[in-house]
């Protein structure tokens, strides 16, 4: 038996602000470095060693991890993986979600934050705020980096990710993920087998730790929110 938990960064800088971030490089608002400290300090109660941390690409990610580390007093090297990043938010990168749908309508702004498979209009490649621009994807090859994503989209690169390089180590170890609320929403439809209509109304708060414990065939066993005052409905279990 294993344990996986999953950590949404705290509350970022345009979180506050209410913008669509996704692949835009922003860090931590005060509130958040002190979400990442509440999360380490129940993960730390929870009593269960971390063998090996992940996170996205991203600096909001990055620094709520080393934040939980820091309060574990375990400083092992995370692996970075741009497979966990947010989604890709096309042309909407940067807006305000409220003046959006005002612009928009709500329905239409919901439909592109919540459907599965649909994707906002592209954004430019000459937007400062593609990825294409941004300093910490230089390494990426220029093909992989999107323009727009869809949920899909976003759930297909976290899965073949969690395959590939995270699934066989939950044979015998534990494992910290700290990414975002659309990569972790991807996950948590793979693993808890939800339908593309539930994954819709799936809430992944900021800053909470969501513990999953995994059998020896991978199957969850059991899935919570440590901080249960901020607990989202999970749909199951």
């Amino acid at each position: 038996m294993s344990f996986l938990i999953l950590v949404r960064h705290g509350q970022s800088i345009w979180n506050l602000d209410n913008r669509f971030t996704g692949w835009v490089d922003v860090d931590l608002t005060e509130n958040g470095k002190l979400e990442a400290e509440k999360a380490g300090n129940l993960i730390k109660t929870a009593n269960i060693n971390i063998d090996i941390y992940y996170s996205s690409l991203q600096l909001r990610a990055n620094n709520t991890l080393k934040i939980i580390q820091k309060i574990l007093n375990d400083q092992k090297n995370f692996v970075r993986a741009w497979q966990l990043n947010e989604r890709h938010y096309g042309a909407l990168t940067g807006l305000n979600k409220v003046e959006t749908a005002k612009k928009l309508g709500e329905q239409k702004v919901h439909e592109f934050r919540r459907s599965w498979d649909i994707r906002p209009e592209p954004l430019s490649k000459e937007s400062p705020l593609h990825p294409a621009n941004i300093d910490i994807y230089n390494d990426l090859p220029r093909e992989i980096i999107p323009d727009t994503e869809s949920l899909k989209d976003t759930y297909e690169r976290v899965i073949k990710f969690y395959e590939n390089e995270i699934k066989n180590f939950l044979t015998d170890k534990n494992i910290l993920i700290s990414a975002h609320g659309n990569s972790i929403r991807a996950m948590c439809k793979y693993l808890l087998n939800l339908d593309n209509n539930q994954i819709s109304s799936l809430e992944i708060p900021t800053g909470n730790p969501l513990i999953l414990e995994i059998d020896e065939k991978f199957n969850v066993k059991s899935c919570k929110y440590l901080d249960q005052e901020r607990a989202k409905n999970l749909l199951v279990f």
